[in-house]
């Protein structure tokens, strides 16, 4: 399908969808606040874009809760059936920036904690992320 829109045109519109929070970092954070842990969410880290989804600022933690889908989890992952180019390449370019930043954070002292959407379905991933903090 081709797009109506060219290229800079399409970056504009892109770039006014705000994200929101999804329903595996709103269990997380529940689960953390029921337990009396403070964190930010969605904190920019120094000069960088990185916004992990939690941040213990004063720990130096950072959380980053990995849709399934978005960030090609090797258990759930499946490549969608149309636009099959574009989203290899969308998922493979995900991945390349998660391996980036976490390299940037931990060169920078930060402690990084990667969790995969389906985990947190687990109550023992959330007690893996307690014993952490």
């Amino acid at each position: 399908m081709v797009d109506k829109f060219d290229k800079n045109t399409r970056s504009t519109i892109m770039s006014k969808i705000k994200g929101k929070n999804t329903k595996p970092e709103i269990y997380l954070r529940h689960e953390l606040s029921k337990r009396g842990y403070k964190y930010r969410i969605n904190h920019k880290i120094s000069e960088t874009n990185i916004r992990p989804d939690l941040v213990f600022v004063s720990k130096r933690i950072c959380i980053f809760v990995d849709g399934c889908f978005w960030h090609g989890c090797p258990v759930c992952y499946e490549s969608p059936k149309t636009n099959s180019l574009f989203w290899k390449n969308k998922i493979k370019r995900n991945k390349q920036r998660d391996v980036e930043q976490v390299r940037y954070l931990r060169k920078h002292g930060w402690k990084v904690i990667r969790i995969w959407e389906h985990e947190l379905k687990r109550p023992s991933s959330v007690n893996k992320i307690l014993r952490i903090l």
